[in-house]
């Protein structure tokens, strides 16, 4: 099948962005933020000319990136190295990569994110938050060590504690304010991560929508609605989203945001994360109890979404033999990629014309592990890059 279906332009943010191709950069935890300060227990990260130059790289005219996830608040905050948005000092580095980005003719809209549960106080500094006190079933520990401590720590000898409504209101202005940032600094728009265990309220379809309706509604009245896009995960395992009622959750929160942003108030774009088998498959009875649906599929979300005429891009599962049939066969309007635009900057352009793509090398996806932020960052080369090398 033709690759062309990828390369005709898309209308986003309400019409007020039409981008040239489908190719969208997924949002990608990277580490590789430079520290405020030199202060053991510094917890504020910046992002500096190499986090420009890394998205710089992979802008195209008219393509759509989205950045990694940008904590709102240090309470927010699930990894080290992780720039965020909630201090003036962060300002002038997202700038930077904003302008490097549009200097290439290319989008960008800054996500959102909350860590959540998926955190530890020695991280943050502040007690860890989410939407219940569940604590951990499993001996997970966060990912990397902590200036104090040689050992990984484990996520449930730290269990989070059940927001109060008014740190639900707090969380709420702080996701506002990075926005109003955001916006101010130059980003396109700006994208909820409501996927990755992400949730809220528990005891019915309603009451798990509620906060992540109240914050689309918070942000999209500071904003604008064209400028915010948001990130769902109806069939998500991560962080042991074990929830009931995946169908009718999903379906009320997409009927709502469809029903509250249509005709000239629509909001930018939803994008979906799709369904990961095998964790689907390893926790088999779980899902299945929660799920209604004959397949497991994004589809049917998709399309309620579709009649208020919003947008859907789909990330996970992508590569350069079945991405083309993602437009036409499976009607997605966008389709993301993470991995593949890691080790292949001008991933748009290979996928158009045919070209072989470089492996990624997973080992460096979240820092370098031996002190040097290039590598496997922005050494990867452009197809005509490695075929220049190869001649030398």
């Amino acid at each position: 099948m033709s690759s062309n279906e990828l390369f005709t332009p898309l209308a986003i943010a309400n019409g007020r962005i039409e981008l040239s191709h489908r190719v969208v950069l997924a949002p990608m935890t990277r580490n590789r933020g430079v520290a405020l300060s030199d202060s053991v227990d510094n917890r504020t990260w910046l992002a500096d000319d190499l986090v420009a130059r890394y998205y710089s790289q992979r802008a195209s005219p008219g393509g759509l990136l989205i950045t990694e996830g940008i904590p709102p608040s240090l309470e927010a905050s699930g990894m080290p190295n992780v720039p965020g948005l909630f201090h003036e000092s962060q300002y002038e580095g997202w700038k930077k990569v904003v302008q490097g980005v549009h200097a290439k003719g290319g989008y960008i809209y800054a996500q959102l994110w909350h860590a959540g549960r998926a955190t530890i106080p020695q991280m943050t500094g502040h007690p860890v938050v989410s939407a219940s006190s569940v604590p951990w079933s499993t001996d997970e520990t966060f990912p990397f060590r902590t200036p104090d401590t040689k050992e990984k720590i484990r996520y449930r000898d730290f269990p989070s504690v059940a927001m109060t409504e008014d740190q639900i209101a707090k969380t709420t202005q702080d996701f506002v304010k990075a926005a109003e940032a955001a916006i101010s600094i130059g980003f396109d728009g700006v994208e909820i991560n409501g996927g990755n265990g992400n949730h809220s309220y528990g005891g019915s379809p309603q009451a798990r929508g509620k906060f992540a309706l109240d914050l689309v509604a918070a942000v999209t009245s500071a904003v604008g609605p064209s400028n915010v896009a948001i990130r769902l995960e109806p069939t998500g395992l991560y962080n042991e989203t074990f929830g009931a009622e995946r169908v009718e959750t999903w379906s009320h929160l997409c009927s709502q945001l469809a029903s509250t942003y249509q005709g000239d108030n629509k909001l930018s774009y939803v994008h979906f994360i799709e369904p990961r088998l095998d964790r689907v498959e390893a926790n088999n009875e779980l899902f299945n109890s929660s799920w209604t649906l004959p397949e497991v599929s994004n589809e049917h979300f998709r399309d309620i979404l579709k009649k208020s005429g919003i947008p859907s891009i789909s990330c996970g599962g992508w590569d350069a033999t079945n991405v083309v049939g993602s437009v036409l066969e499976k009607k997605w309007d966008a389709v993301a990629f993470a991995k593949l635009f890691v080790s292949n900057p001008d991933l748009p352009e290979r996928l158009q014309l045919g070209k072989s793509l470089n492996e990624y090398d997973r080992s460096r996806f979240y820092g370098s592990w031996d002190g040097v932020r290039e590598h496997g960052y922005v050494d990867y080369p452009t197809w005509g890059e490695g075929e220049q090398k190869k001649t030398e």
